[in-house]
């Protein structure tokens, strides 16, 4: 009797070590108590006044664009990005360190990783200046083994922390790492963004990550809706955001707040009458 091949082709390799560490950030990432809330902000205004910039020679990038609005309202709002210091205490910072994710690819692998660069003061920097670090990110350089963009550290302790197992890791730097909220902010920054719009073009769409921050913003498509001006039916750009902050650290009336003033500044293009010259909130 015949017997039927259930399995067919397959290829088997060993499992990356670099994968490590995203893997830890998702495992304690879900410890967190992180609270989703769900946007959608007309960009109309914004993303007419970046391809006006563009025709100038000067690429805006809107992530970076992006970046810059929430690290404002961040930066109005301090507490929604504090970190706890043990049981009873609370540090909150006055700078905004937003790290963004870089898919970047892995030298000696066939496959990219999604790698994290930290934009230092976000909040005193120009939507050009943010842009072109995000430029630079993406094209510097890897180390063999390295799983964060512009590491201070030697490429070797990364790739032999990787390599180790995984109560190892929590005991000499995750754990470590939690108890002193100023290595967490050296090492993570506070705020984290992620850019999902590759995942829905031309619809709508919301990620919601899991991450270790205090505030998690995750970027979705943009697409067209019909909107209303001056009580007239018009198509507009409108963007899904995902805001996720830490109940553990901050409640819902300081939360409300800052996302009011966050949409207020995307709505109205912050920072892009400044690049441009002209106001585009009208």
């Amino acid at each position: 009797m015949h017997q039927i091949d259930l399995i067919g082709s397959f290829e088997e390799r060993q499992f990356p070590d670099f994968r490590h560490p995203t893997i830890d950030t998702l495992i304690w990432g879900s410890k967190r108590h992180h609270i989703p809330i769900l946007l959608e902000i007309d960009v109309t205004a914004a993303r007419e006044a970046i391809r006006e910039q563009k025709k100038t020679g000067q690429s805006i990038s809107f992530t970076g664009w992006i970046v810059k609005c929430i690290a404002i309202a961040v930066s109005e709002h301090k507490s929604i990005h504090a970190l706890r210091k043990g049981k009873r205490r609370l540090v909150i910072f006055d700078d905004v360190d937003v790290t963004i994710i870089v898919e970047r690819t892995v030298p000696g692998a066939d496959e990219t990783l999604p790698m994290p660069y930290i934009i230092r003061k976000a909040n005193e920097k120009s939507v050009a200046v943010i842009s072109s670090e995000i430029r630079t990110a993406k094209q510097s350089p890897v180390a063999v083994g390295e799983v964060q963009i512009g590491s201070t550290r030697a490429a070797w302790i990364a790739k032999i922390s990787t390599m180790l197992p995984r109560f190892v890791r929590d005991w000499f730097f995750w754990q470590p790492l939690f108890r002193n909220p100023f290595l967490f902010k050296r090492m993570m920054g506070t705020v984290s963004v992620t850019a999902l719009g590759m995942l829905g073009q031309g619809g709508m769409n919301w990620g919601i990550p899991i991450g270790i921050h205090p505030l998690i913003v995750a970027v979705g498509a943009i697409a067209k809706r019909p909107g209303i001006v001056h009580d007239q039916i018009v198509v507009r750009e409108y963007v899904g955001l995902t805001v996720l902050f830490d109940h553990d650290v901050t409640d819902g009336a300081p939360v409300a707040r800052f996302i009011k003033r966050l949409q207020e500044l995307i709505a109205t293009g912050y920072g892009l009458k400044q690049e441009q010259g002209v106001d585009i909130s009208k």
